[in-house]
């Protein structure tokens, strides 16, 4: 789950899959389980360690691929809180996080 604050998005669920993306891709961070950080981006950027691929949509949301990975994952609607229209790559970092 994530918490947003410019969006006003509280405890919303990863599931269908980018659950499981992100425990690969934060499985061997220390503390991650106490929380994270996730930088992402239509564009490629400096840092970035995980590109997913658009492949389908479905109820509202869409499902992407990444390759590196060999793992789906779909994101819900609330992915239009970020994009207009649902980007054909997203460009993802994943970092330590402060918690407070």
């Amino acid at each position: 789950m994530f918490d947003d604050d410019n969006t006003g998005l509280v405890r919303e669920p990863f599931v269908e899959g980018a659950d499981d993306i992100i425990d690969v891709m934060t499985g061997q961070m220390e503390g991650a389980e106490d929380g994270f950080g996730l930088i992402f981006s239509a564009q490629p950027f400096p840092g970035s360690t995980l590109q997913l691929l658009r492949v389908r949509e479905e109820h509202g949301g869409w499902w992407y691929r990444a390759d590196a990975l060999d793992m789906e994952g779909w994101l819900c609607p609330a992915l239009f809180l970020y994009f207009d229209e649902a980007p054909e790559q997203l460009h993802c970092q994943f970092s330590h996080m402060e918690v407070a």
